[in-house]
């Protein structure tokens, strides 16, 4: 096909397959392969108190309000990045994912203390951190 312009919704039910240059605008469903240039936003799961930290969102915000509160993390999908932040601190939080690779929980216990984790297909690995305590 030759070079294409589209304006207004799109949809492909068998995919887009090629090279996408310019912006893209919206919410995308589904996989994107391939190699990305530039910068990619995304919404961020804002967490306060003990739960379970998502799967949907590249980034979850901690809000710790009491000491040691359980924080957990179900197995993602091969590929996939988790970054977490403790943004306020009202005591600390204990991560423990489903299945961790080479540890079993990351403690959060001043702001600024992130995590960020990768998913293959056996668990959760710690690809960085900055003043977290894993364990």
């Amino acid at each position: 096909m030759a070079s294409t312009t589209f304006s207004g919704p799109v949809t492909s039910t068998n995919g887009f397959i090629g090279t996408t240059t310019g912006n893209v605008t919206g919410n995308v469903t589904g996989n994107v392969t391939g190699n990305l240039t530039g910068i990619v936003f995304g919404t961020i799961q804002l967490l306060s108190g003990a739960g379970a930290v998502n799967l949907t969102t590249a980034v979850t915000c901690v809000t710790t309000t009491g000491a040691s509160q359980a924080l957990t993390l179900a197995n993602g999908t091969a590929g996939q990045f988790k970054t977490i932040v403790h943004t306020v601190d009202g005591g600390s939080a204990v991560l423990t994912p489903t299945t961790a690779i080479g540890y079993t929980t990351i403690t959060f216990t001043a702001v600024g203390d992130t995590a960020q984790l990768y998913y293959s297909t056996t668990g959760w690995a710690v690809v960085g951190s900055k003043g977290v305590t894993i364990a």
